[in-house]
């Protein structure tokens, strides 16, 4: 913005490098004068409110002081410290921003008197606008005021009495807080002292600190402190991305560099038991405090935005002469601290790291800010790191700077305003996240405060919950025990094992209510329109979308569930379809179209009015077949042909009648005939069977279904409260497991072919499937069971493996895991509707890892992930937004567990016992459907404890060759790793 350019008259060489009395009043400004000045000016200026403002509030203690006295004291102080009426202003002529000490006048500052402040309220609400309001103009020196406040509206004899209050507010381009003990010593001694004007040229005035800095700044000696720094601060900030700052979250994040200056905050006390823990492990390491509460920030920013390289702002007084500590005026610096986070490492390994950071920043510190960034070239936009931390002992906070009690005349005391913090919680903030560590040495307490921008902030609930999450990070790190957790050495946990999810977060869609939902406008009236469910969402656009825009050539969503009678039993068809009327009726879903609403661009369901569309809503089609070859087509039509249901009809479910050589002329079927229920996917899964089934029964035995209409609860109604649902702590879950996952990158398979951009999807596929051999299943099962482990993180662990082998070495694998029956609250486990969700399981695998090694990381992500996995796919995908396609969905696993045993899943209807068929589609394996590129699926026959994978792989990408290679391969890898197991435990991955 502003090009360097050197003036002659006014940067003058210092040979010896002393800070001096020059009794100049005109000088370039310090380079902490011009970041001030910069900073407001580019990032604050159309803001209403100040964020530079400092107050010293006091309040009289007792005896009384004259308004007028003050007021010429104070004029005194002004006189003798000329930074406290010095412009700073940009110099067009010579390009730069100088400074230069105006005479004392009446505009020169700022003093006010007010009365009726006699309420703790009203004495707050005056200290937050002394904090915010711009009060000043620093290119016309004026940076001081003094506010005296008289409680009562009774006193006219311009006395401030007991109880009263003056509040000193000044601009920090001329003071910081180092500068509060000075000033108040001056304006203590020029109230009790009869002559006021000591020369200036008596003490070394703040303008001369700007000389002797620009001398060091200028000082071409390679070996001054100077150059040593700038070498530190280009290695420390070496291809920095600063264009990473401000994204604290990721989806309330902003690139916008103006900030508003408005602020939101919370302060809040760290548990004793954890002050302690601290303090003893800075003892016992010799840490200091601060690198440790440093330490514990980073831990908290990298588990927020999941960035290992971390830059925070930190604040160095900066006072290293002694005759600068008595001096008023702007000597704060501020520092990058700049980190690289090893995540794995252990946090004490992690503490030491950061100690030396701070040993070293110390160092170096002398550098102006803007030479630190210079460096980098990105002088030009005097960039702000995102986040910031400060740190107060008992001896460096403002109260304890005003400790002292303030004599002003013979018999009038000021004292402190202890009461009151003025630092933090006034409205303002300048970073967008600022940590503010306050210790308490001598009490052995700490408190913290977190300031926090409403430019990305939004609300006071995000700030407390922010400060929530932190105090849960140190209770890991400091808490011998956690809820739910087990006990871990504050020593050996490593960040990436930090979890910034609390704990009543973990349950929290345990205390989600779900209940019947009326209308708005009418309490009595239930809805029947609302958007699909995020299952229902996916289902649909999947069909739309994925495999064939305009019309489907297959349906990939087609459920039909086929029985026969067993032997001799019948069943009436009149009951029969009386029974599905009643389903049908009480399960609303099974009458609930699907359609998209244009202009809220979304898929909306809707109850279908059965008085209506009755008769179109329940089809019920007869057929008859003579042949195994005719039954085995009308099966195959079943399941393929995607013209059997229109969804936006609400037409999702079909009872076809399949009756042996002819129609039954005294309405029954027999055990020749066959029945089939069928259902689209996108209102209906799995386990809804089980309800079906039970329904069928007992409407068809009993000829009716008991159920209350005015209180069951329906899947609208899940479907809406599921998106009401807020979920943070599965949010949090799944951003911190899918960071830096390339999700929109698909896994090395070797395919034979690749589908273009604009490539639809045929849903054309090959299946193969193979059992384990008895002795490669009772091995697999004992080792499950010997070392308790499940079968089904076992069997992860080896297709893993698998993928790691397929893919030649990737170790960053991804895959789709089907959640298969998301009933996540058992008032969910009567209601028919589709229950499913998608979610990512990532392995980030190690080849030197050995099984053993590999398991665990499989049990730990695949528990963990099992914990969160309502939270809906479409959410997942939407912490995403720049993934261009998320392609880990075209490769998926499942488990599946179940009996398969004909005995078993025979069910009764009435007196007549239905048993499920199995047939073969009877021609060849390229008729099968897939809707991943490639899944894996593994059954667990719980009846016969066998085990089986089948393989489902596009036509689109893969021939049949191609699928039996792989297949091969993983019985190979399954063998290699079970047979002699023991001897292979030991052994890395990649062998």
């Amino acid at each position: 913005m502003f090009p360097q350019k050197k003036s002659k008259s006014l940067t003058i060489r210092h040979d010896v490098q002393q800070l001096i009395v020059s009794g100049r009043t005109e000088a370039l400004a310090s380079s902490l004068q011009q970041r001030i000045y910069l900073h407001e000016q580019l990032y604050f200026q159309v803001s209403d409110l100040s964020v530079y403002n400092i107050l010293v509030p006091l309040k009289v203690k007792h005896g009384l002081v004259s308004i007028e006295h003050i007021h010429s004291s104070l004029r005194s102080v002004i006189e003798q410290y000329t930074i406290l009426r010095t412009a700073v202003y940009f110099d067009q002529v010579n390009n730069q921003i100088e400074q230069h000490v105006q005479p004392l006048t009446d505009d020169i500052y700022s003093f006010q008197r007010s009365q009726g402040i006699s309420t703790s309220q009203q004495l707050d609400d005056l200290l937050m606008s002394e904090s915010s309001r711009k009060y000043f103009n620093v290119t016309k020196g004026k940076v001081i005021r003094c506010h005296v406040v008289q409680q009562s509206t009774e006193n006219h004899d311009h006395l401030l009495h007991q109880g009263d209050f003056i509040i000193f507010n000044f601009h920090h381009i001329a003071f910081d807080v180092s500068s509060v003990k000075p000033f108040l010593i001056a304006f203590e001694q020029a109230c009790c002292t009869d002559d006021h004007c000591q020369s200036t040229l008596s003490i070394p005035q703040y303008i001369d600190f700007a000389l002797y800095e620009q001398a060091l700044l200028s000082d071409i000696n390679m070996n001054s402190k100077m150059n040593k720094a700038r070498r530190f601060w280009s290695d420390l900030m070496h291809d920095y991305d600063w264009n990473c700052i401000r994204r604290l979250v990721p989806e309330e994040s902003t690139n916008n560099q103006i900030r508003s200056g408005h602020g939101l905050s919370v302060a809040f006390h760290i548990e004793q038991d954890i002050v302690d823990a601290m303090m003893l492990f800075t003892s016992s390491n010799n840490i200091t405090m601060f690198s440790l509460s440093l330490a514990c920030y980073y831990a908290f920013l990298y588990k927020l935005i999941n960035d290992e390289d971390l830059c925070v702002a930190g604040v160095i007084a900066n006072r290293s002469k002694e005759e600068m500590k008595n001096m008023i005026g702007m000597f704060v610096n501020l520092v990058p601290y700049r980190i690289r986070i090893q995540p794995n490492n252990s946090f004490f390994h992690f503490v030491q790291k950061v100690h030396q950071l701070c040993t070293d920043v110390l160092e170096h510190a002398s550098l102006p800010y803007q030479q630190i960034i210079g460096i980098q070239g990105k002088q030009e936009h005097h960039v702000l790191p995102s986040s910031s931390f400060q740190y107060e002992s008992l001896m460096s906070t403002l109260t304890q700077s005003t400790s002292t009690e303030l004599i002003v005349s013979d018999d009038c005391v000021l004292s402190p305003l202890n009461d009151r913090n003025t630092l933090h919680g006034n409205g303002t903030t300048v970073f967008d996240l600022t940590l503010t560590v306050s210790r308490d040495h001598y009490a052995r307490t700490m408190k913290c405060f977190l300031d926090c921008s409403t430019d990305i902030f939004q609300n006071q609930n995000n700030v407390d919950l922010l400060a929530n999450r932190f105090k849960h990070i140190l209770r890991q790190l400091f808490c011998s025990t956690i809820v739910d957790e087990p006990i871990r050495n504050q020593c050996s946990i490593s960040i990436s094992n930090l979890s910034l999810i609390l704990p009543e977060e973990v349950e929290e869609i345990q205390k989600v209510i779900f209940h019947r939902l009326t209308t708005i406008e009418n309490e009595e009236s239930f809805i029947v329109s609302a958007p699909a469910s995020y299952a229902q969402a996916r289902t649909w656009l999947d069909e739309r979308i994925r495999f064939g825009p305009n019309k489907p050539q297959v349906a990939i969503y087609n459920m039909p569930f086929q029985y026969r009678l067993f032997s001799e039993h019948t069943l009436s068809i009149k009951r029969l379809i009386h029974a599905l009327q009643l389903i049908v009726l009480k399960h609303q879903t099974l009458h609930t179209s699907l359609v998209v609403d244009s202009k809220e661009n979304q898929v909306i369901q809707r109850i279908i009015d059965l008085n209506t569309n009755h008769e179109q809503i329940l089809s019920v089609i007869e057929s008859i077949y003579e042949t195994d070859e005719e039954l085995t087509e009308i099966m195959h039509d079943e399941k393929r042909n995607p013209q059997l249901f229109n969804l936006a009809q609400g037409l999702v479910f079909r009872c076809h009648i399949v009756y042996y050589k002819q129609i039954s002329s005294n309405h029954l079927l027999c055990d020749k005939d066959v029945l089939i229920f069928n259902f689209h996917h996108a209102l209906f899964d799995f386990p809804s069977m089980n309800i079906f089934l039970h329904d069928l029964n007992q409407a068809y035995t009993t000829g009716h279904l008991l159920y209350d209409d005015n209180t069951n609860l329906r899947y609208i109604d899940y479907a809406v409260i599921e998106q009401q649902t807020s979920m943070t702590g599965a949010s949090m879950f799944w951003l911190d497991v899918l960071h830096d996952c390339k999700l929109d990158q698909p896994l090395s398979l070797p395919y034979d072919r690749y589908r273009l951009s604009n490539e639809h999807r045929t849903g054309r596929g090959t299946s193969i499937s193979f059992d384990f051999d008895q002795d490669l299943s009772h091995d697999f099962l004992i080792h499950a069971s010997s070392n308790n482990i499940s079968i089904e993180h076992l069997t992860f662990a080896i297709y893993f493996i698998f993928l790691f082998k397929l893919t030649n070495g990737q170790t960053d694998l991804c895959v789709a895991m089907n959640i298969n029956n998301n009933r996540y609250r058992d008032e969910l486990k009567s209601i028919i509707g589709l229950f499913e969700n998608v979610i990512p399981l990532r392995c980030q695998l190690d080849p030197r890892w050995c099984f053993h090694q590999l398991l665990e990381h499989i049990q730990e992500i695949t528990i963990n992930s099992m914990k969160y996995s309502y939270f809906p796919l479409q959410r997942i995908l939407d912490q995403h937004a720049h993934m261009s396609s998320p392609v880990f969905l075209d490769t998926s696993l499942e488990f599946i567990s179940r009996v398969k045993n004909n005995d078993n899943n025979a069910m009764m209807i009435g007196d007549s016992q239905l048993v499920p068929v199995s047939f073969s589609f009877n021609i060849n394996e390229d008729e099968i459907l897939s809707a991943s590129d490639f899944s894996v699926s593994i059954q667990h026959n719980t009846n016969m404890n066998q085990l089986s994978y089948t393989i489902n792989a596009s036509l689109d990408l893969f021939n049949v060759e191609t699928i039996c290679t792989i297949a091969q391969r993983l019985q190979t890898v399954l063998q290699q790793q079970f047979t002699s197991f023991d001897s292979k435990t030991n052994k890395p991955i990649y062998e």
